[in-house]
């Protein structure tokens, strides 16, 4: 009876531990769907696309340690990408080869400066047609992060603020100092009306906003922040508030009511950096550098080394990324930004930025490893690529014709007249909002030679004339130049480049160009100036193909201006601008501007989108401050200049 007994105990052991095995693996298997469900729910987007969401109660909450959108997890994967940096008729183009390569967020800044060129005149047409860039998005199923300012950075001249800011003496850019202030609410009162459709919460693609821009490295006023808080609020912007800093920044660069985001590009530092973020918050990088921009006189940057381990780590974390520059485009005409730390140096005219899509569109060595990173890391099959653009080369042009500065002033509107040298942005044209770029030309009579002297009072660069004979150079090196001794009168001409305004760092305040102040002649200050705005806006270049050219003889006249004709016989294809042997100015093509060129590099080429040339002929015309060369070459692929391997 007792061995009966133990054999049924044996028995009810042995069920119960096969039960227990089988419970055990029942709920291990119940783990792994569990898993399995919330890794699908994780990372598979088809739910989390604008035209999916037909119920929009609430938009991109910041309330855990992920963001949320209408109760589901949502990474944000970005790329940025600036409309005014791309041709209108390549948007479409550059934003489907953005869903290829995994990313389900446009950002982009607005520019200031472009909207509102002179005071209280708005433009938001073409290629600055914000709301027909957002109607794109939302059709093509990206979500739109805005970032609107006022301020925005990204090597754009003034980072974005518009120069006849400086017109004020007493101006404090980035401040509560009421002229600044009023004109930010002018300019809101323009923009964000016709961004309020494009919310989230109205049916559009905007899941959050931006206040302000790396506020923290600038960090002059303690109420500025709030103010643009509540400018954007009560204009009746809903949806979530970000604020965006480098690892100098974060701690003074936020503000109540906004989510701090951080922009780094070492992972070491940034995963150091953030710590710093709140706790219990979701974690973003608004800017993860991808590469970075050139200088004229230095290289062209490359980064590769250390990218894609950098963005698999933050993926593994749960960091929302957003790839800064995932195409960065071209800084057209005089825009781009220069910086100032103890030494001015200006920005090349291509923002590549060795970004994964080219300057031209083309996709990169980088764009295919990320795009495999983010394919595998979603675990689903990504967009078809669109296919590559064609690239031409075209006939060498043999420009003919050209004619000299001096002979184009009678072309332009009457000079003003003034006793003492008037920066720029003080000059009394376009309804009293100066001249923002350019070159400026100041005449003057001498009565001497001897030492001439710039009191550091150019900006930034002077091509100096004696009887229009070039005699030199002042800068912010070469403050002094000498003038050959000679009886009676002469006339001294100094022809002022604008360069580019700052747009990073302290010395926003001090960006006038032009001439800021007295010159000294034999320290004697000049009077007596007329004074020449020379802007190259699209009507003055247009009006070459009307008035009587020169042919161009052995030794031209500098500085000049050369027109030629481009033939395009087929429907036309970007190609890159090539100017061998010549040395400094300024391209344009059909009346736009393609940007500066230097000989100094790195840029080698500048680009020419296909959609601004036509079939037949095209216009060409060069600004060139010094030397001319034969020819003008178009090529099948650009030249950045020399590169230099950066990263860790």
């Amino acid at each position: 009876m007792l061995k009966l007994l133990v054999q049924k105990g044996s028995r009810s052991m042995q069920i119960i531990a096969v039960r227990k095995e089988h419970v055990r693996r029942i709920g291990l298997l119940l783990l792994i769907v569990v898993a399995l469900v919330l890794y699908r729910l994780r990372f598979h987007w088809l739910p989390l696309i604008p035209t999916k969401m037909n119920s929009r109660k609430v938009g991109l909450q910041a309330e855990r340690e992920y963001f949320e959108l209408e109760g589901k997890k949502l990474l944000i994967l970005g790329g940025s990408m600036h409309y005014f940096r791309v041709p209108r008729a390549y948007w479409t183009d550059r934003m489907l080869k953005m869903k290829a390569l995994g990313l389900n967020t446009l950002t982009t800044y607005v520019p200031w400066n472009l909207h509102e060129p002179q005071r209280g005149i708005f433009n938001f047409k073409g290629n600055l047609d914000l709301e027909a860039y957002l109607r794109l998005a939302d059709d093509l199923n990206l979500w739109v992060i805005l970032r609107p300012g006022p301020y925005i950075c990204s090597e754009w001249d003034l980072g974005g603020l518009p120069s006849w800011l400086l017109r004020d003496k007493n101006m404090k850019l980035r401040t509560t100092y009421v002229g600044f202030t009023d004109a930010v609410d002018d300019f809101f009162d323009e923009l964000i009306p016709k961004v309020i459709p494009f919310q989230y919460k109205k049916g559009g693609p905007i899941i959050a906003v931006q206040v302000e821009n790396e506020y923290g490295g600038y960090d002059k006023d303690q109420e500025y922040m709030k103010f643009v808080y509540e400018a954007l609020l009560h204009r009746g912007i809903v949806e979530l508030l970000m604020t965006s800093d480098n690892q100098d920044g974060l701690s003074k660069g936020s503000v109540d009511g906004a989510l701090p985001t951080i922009n780094f590009q070492e992972m070491d530092s940034g995963m150091t950096f953030m710590k710093g973020l709140e706790p219990g918050k979701p974690k973003m990088v608004m800017e993860y550098w991808s590469g970075w921009f050139d200088n004229w006189g230095g290289h062209h940057h490359i980064y590769q080394e250390g990218i894609l381990d950098t963005i698999a780590a933050l993926l593994n974390k749960g960091v929302s990324i957003n790839l800064y520059m995932f195409h960065g485009g071209t800084n057209f005409g005089f825009m781009n930004g220069a910086q100032d730390f103890d030494t001015y140096i200006a920005d090349v005219t291509s923002y590549d930025y060795d970004a994964p899509l080219s300057e031209a569109g083309d996709y990169t060595e980088k764009y295919v490893q990320i795009r495999k990173l983010y394919s595998k890391y979603l675990d689903q099959e990504l967009p078809e690529q669109p296919a590559q653009m064609y690239k031409s080369k075209y006939s060498a042009l043999r420009v003919k014709e050209y004619i000299p500065l001096w002979e184009v002033l009678s072309q332009l509107e009457k000079p003003i007249e003034s006793e003492k040298p008037i920066n720029m942005e003080n000059l009394p044209i376009n309804n009293g909002s100066g001249q923002a770029y350019g070159y400026t030309l100041y005449n003057t009579v001498i009565n001497s030679g001897g030492l001439l002297h710039s009191m550091q009072n150019v900006r930034d660069r002077a091509q100096v004339f004696v009887d229009g004979q070039s005699v030199g150079f002042l800068d912010y090196k070469n403050l002094e130049l000498a003038i050959s001794v000679a009886t009676g009168k002469r006339n001294l001409s100094l022809l002022v480049e604008n360069r580019g305004r700052v747009n990073y760092g302290d010395k926003l305040d001090d960006q006038r160009k032009g001439l800021i102040g007295d010159i000294f002649l034999n320290k004697e200050p000049l009077k007596g100036f007329t004074i020449y705005p020379l802007e190259m806006k699209t009507n003055f270049i247009e009006s070459f193909s009307t008035i009587p050219l020169n042919p161009i003889p052995e030794n031209p006249t500098f500085p000049a201006f050369f027109y030629g004709i481009m033939h395009v016989d087929s429907l036309p294809y970007d190609t890159f601008v090539k100017l061998k042997g010549w040395t400094k100015g300024a391209v344009f093509v059909n009346g736009m501007n393609l940007g500066r060129y230097w000989e100094i590099g790195p840029q080698q080429t500048l680009y020419l989108p296909a959609p601004w040339l036509q079939h037949g002929t095209n216009e060409i015309v060069i600004f060139e401050e010094s030397n001319a060369g034969k020819t003008v070459e178009f090529l099948g692929k650009p030249d950045l200049g020399q590169a230099q391997q950066e990263g860790r």
